[in-house]
């Protein structure tokens, strides 16, 4: 017998029932839009069945991780609907990232089934992949684009090959939990080693349910996701978000603004979230008045400072009437905190919101004792939101979660006395490039391998366009000599473009604390002046 698929106030319990009581309620409203073919909640519902019905027949079964390294796309939203529905783990792998990257979070992830590309920005992942050595895990990879290389399969061969039948995908999908893992999101920390953060099916739909309700999505809003669906800024609040009240999904692969503001005439557009970088670019196109953008209603933004003029131009020049900010992190399933829909410009820039309903926030001593309004101290989240756990690293888990169930962010904060939360720090040195989070010990390690480096120490630095960038403060081994044009150039071939450092400055010494800690707050210091 098909068991409940929502709770008693209407949440789905896992992200395939989310998709089910799309269908029922939503079912010929709009649902996702591709260069080819448009669907309906209905026949939405009904593909990610046929998609599903081929996952199981390939031998992906509860629990299995399946990993997408791919462009934003309609086979990205089917696969990862898909995959929801049958049980695995999704496992997205950041289009930026260089064959090892990729290769050792498939590796440590036990990942069993990619999807991926080789014709994306002239990058052939399968080929990086090989080239690294990663990939031994992988028992298939499916080219959802591109030529396929021997060994691996076409998205069009993948889908007319064998499947079960529709009563064994509707079986599988009554066997997942919500407490059931759901996305296996790897972020980076202190130690420099990626870490999968554990997320669960019914703390995305109860989360994102209440995330759509503050920033005022609803039916019929058209969603362009030019965001990437590999963060969690995409895959939740845009997929995720939009199936749960029945908004259109129409993702986009890179950040072309002619191409988006063209996208935005004609279909519409109504809500577009990203980076404060986003809008910036958009607003100082030169060709931007040549777009009609009066269909925009809602953008959500964060992840770096916001100026208050930026909100005020989205406000006046490109028609939005919403505009919001919000905080978050991997670990809390991306969400913690959101600004409401009638607060003032000065409040949505100078800070991140509120806690959402059923989601605690505090700033907290380095006890974990809360502070009061006002002063400054870790910010600390509990409730649903929260992680199950770091894959595979109970140690970090326990560091990170308190027994109390409190999540460390690692960020410093102040609370004013209405509850809204002003991030003013990061204690654990991360940087944040283009709404992109850039970890210095992960960025360091690399740089490490690099022939002549002795030490080197990363910080991020201001930036007009990107908000913030890496620097690099290197010390040569004795004897050599470190070019910084050459080591920039290296590092292009050996990690995400958004963690290369922009600048690198070959020194002596590193000012140090009485402990021997490199002072990076010094060394942004020398940076500015």
């Amino acid at each position: 017998m098909p068991r409940e698929l929502t709770d008693a106030d209407g949440i789905p319990y896992t992200m395939g029932a989310a998709l089910r009581v799309a269908a029922a309620k939503f079912t010929d409203l709009e649902a996702l839009v591709g260069p080819q073919r448009r669907w309906s909640f209905g026949e939405l519902d009904a593909e990610v069945d046929d998609v599903a019905a081929s996952l199981i027949a390939s031998g992906v079964a509860l629990g299995d991780r399946v990993a997408i390294w791919a462009p934003n796309s309609v086979e990205w939203v089917l696969c990862s609907l898909a995959i929801a529905r049958v049980g695995g783990v999704l496992v997205p792998l950041n289009t930026r990232f260089k064959g090892p990257e990729a290769g050792d979070i498939l590796r440590r992830s036990g990942t069993r089934t990619l999807f991926t590309t080789t014709d994306f920005l002239e990058n052939d992942y399968v080929a990086m992949l090989q080239a690294a050595g990663g990939g031994e895990t992988l028992q298939e990879t499916i080219v959802l684009s591109g030529p396929p290389p021997q060994g691996t399969r076409t998205w069009q061969e993948w889908r007319s090959g064998p499947r079960v039948d529709p009563d064994a995908v509707a079986d599988r999908a009554d066997a997942v939990e919500a407490d059931d893992l759901s996305d296996l999101l790897f972020t980076s920390g202190t130690t420099g080693a990626p870490k999968g953060a554990m997320l669960r099916h019914y703390a995305c739909t109860r989360g994102y349910k209440a995330w759509a309700e503050v920033v005022g999505l609803r039916a019929g809003d058209r969603y362009l996701i030019v965001n990437p669906l590999f963060h969690s800024f995409g895959l939740m609040a845009g997929i995720l978000t939009s199936i749960l009240n029945g908004a259109a999904i129409i993702p986009h692969p890179i950040l072309d603004v002619d191409q988006v503001m063209a996208l935005v005439a004609a279909e519409r557009i109504t809500t577009l979230p990203g980076p404060p970088t986003l809008f910036q670019t958009i607003l100082d196109h030169p060709q931007r008045d040549a777009h009609n953008t009066s269909s925009l209603r809602l953008a959500v933004t964060g992840s770096a400072v916001v100026p208050v003029e930026l909100i005020r131009r989205m406000r006046t020049d490109l028609s939005f009437s919403t505009v919001l900010t919000g905080y978050g992190l991997t670990e809390s399933t991306g969400i913690a905190t959101m600004c409401r829909h009638d607060d003032d410009p000065e409040t949505v820039s100078r800070t991140a919101g509120r806690a959402i309903p059923h989601v605690e926030v505090i700033v907290a001593d380095d006890k974990g004792v809360a502070l009061p309004a006002g002063q400054a101290g870790e910010v600390m989240i509990r409730g649903y939101n929260v992680m199950a756990g770091y894959w595979n690293d109970p140690e970090a888990t326990a560091a990170t979660i308190t027994p109390q169930g409190w999540l460390h962010s690692g960020d410093i904060g102040v609370l004013d006395e209405r509850g809204y939360l002003c991030i003013t720090d990061r204690k654990k040195d991360m940087y944040i490039v283009g709404g992109f989070n850039a970890y210095p010990a992960e960025i360091e390690a690399v740089i490490a391998r690099y022939n002549g480096v002795a030490q080197v120490a990363v910080v991020g630095i201001p930036d007009d366009r990107m908000g913030e960038v890496g620097m690099a403060w290197v010390i040569p081994t004795p004897g050599a000599e470190i070019d910084p044009d050459t080591l920039m150039a290296w590092c292009r071939g050996e990690m995400a473009n958004y963690k290369v450092p922009r600048r690198v400055a070959v020194v002596d010494s590193f000012p140090l604390n009485a402990s021997g800690k490199v002072l990076k707050f010094e060394l942004r210091q020398r940076a500015a002046g």
